[in-house]
């Protein structure tokens, strides 16, 4: 990172991925080392279980329409609702193994990408060994960050059912009912959004800060405060090519039976390149849009007690006390 950091509050959306691009481009071999271990099984497992979703879901579709079809207290309908509830309990057990290893892969990847981009940033020696040495005690704490975030989704999800569920039985489609639901879909969206920023922020904060939690998410509400406009659109811009790619890959390798097998691989290798260098770029941003943040509220990041702090000690990673993270407000 060439820039000051009281330079990088200037920063918009372009600099912010040029800055991000010149990032991976210097540092190619660790950023590809990073991505041949961790984030290409992480595009990997994510893409596959769409694929295995869809025939395990597909087959128990046809066995509900068959036994809709088979007379109640027959042989056949015994079979067909035994084979359904066995299909179900595969089902539910694949997804729980596929969350628990896309969330195993996503958090590494994330202690990984933001430990190297802070090493980068003090230039501390990079290699690949010293990354993960610290990346399991970090994926530790952001552990207990996704736990409370998924806490506050939780809560937040509730409290838009109750909602939900005074307005169908208060209002429904009364005069003004659905301008009114209209109006809470918006806000709902709005707060899931505002969620998510926060969520993504928080785990940087978890990285280079002694936050986790609950704090990390505070200390991130308030980082994104004056950049939340940035913060969205950055948001939303990754996002939809997300949604892009796996849109793509269900319509031409998933559900592509028009297709031939070659094809279709062709362009299961195409959406799994993307999807890989996407996943790269987006944890890349979030590092880097948290000095931006830093830098908006003259919050100095003392670039030796950083590198202090980021060392492995007596085999233990030792986080960024606040007193090294906000050592100094800075004057423009």
């Amino acid at each position: 990172m060439d820039r000051e950091q009281e330079e990088m509050q200037f920063l918009g959306l372009f600099g912010i991925y040029k800055e991000s691009y010149k990032i991976i481009i210097s540092w190619r071999k660790i950023f590809s080392q990073i991505t041949l271990t961790l984030i290409l099984p992480l595009s990997f497992i994510f893409l596959i279980h769409i694929q295995i979703s869809n025939i395990l879901f597909r087959k128990i579709m046809n066995n509900t329409n068959e036994i809709l079809e088979t007379q109640q207290g027959t042989p056949q309908y015994q079979k067909l609702s035994d084979i359904i509830t066995s299909e179900w309990t595969t089902f539910l057990l694949f997804k729980l193994v596929y969350f628990t290893s896309l969330l195993i892969f996503s958090l590494l990847s994330t202690s990984a990408v933001v430990y190297t981009i802070a090493s980068i940033y003090t230039a501390r020696e990079v290699t690949f060994k010293r990354v993960f040495g610290v990346v399991p005690k970090v994926w530790k704490r952001l552990m207990v960050t996704f736990l409370c975030t998924f806490f506050a989704f939780f809560v937040y999800n509730t409290l838009a059912i109750l909602v939900f569920i005074i307005w169908a039985l208060s209002i429904n489609y009364k005069s003004g009912g659905v301008a009114i639901l209209v109006i809470i879909g918006i806000l709902y969206f709005v707060g899931i959004l505002y969620l998510t920023i926060i969520w993504q922020l928080a785990s940087v904060v978890t990285v280079l800060e002694d936050s986790y939690g609950f704090k990390a998410m505070m200390k991130s509400n308030n980082l994104i405060k004056g950049k939340i406009g940035l913060s969205t659109l950055i948001f939303l811009k990754l996002n939809v090519s997300f949604f892009g790619i796996q849109f793509l890959f269900t319509k031409l390798v998933v559900k592509a039976w028009g297709l031939t097998l070659v094809d279709r691989t062709a362009y299961g290798i195409l959406c799994f390149v993307l999807l890989s260098h996407l996943f790269l770029f987006g944890l890349v941003i979030q590092t880097v849009l948290y000095f931006v943040c830093k830098s908006y509220h003259h919050q100095s990041i003392d670039k030796s007690a950083l590198s202090d702090h980021l060392e492995v000690y007596h085999g233990e990673y030792e986080p960024l006390k606040d007193k090294d993270v906000q050592l100094e407000n800075y004057h423009v």
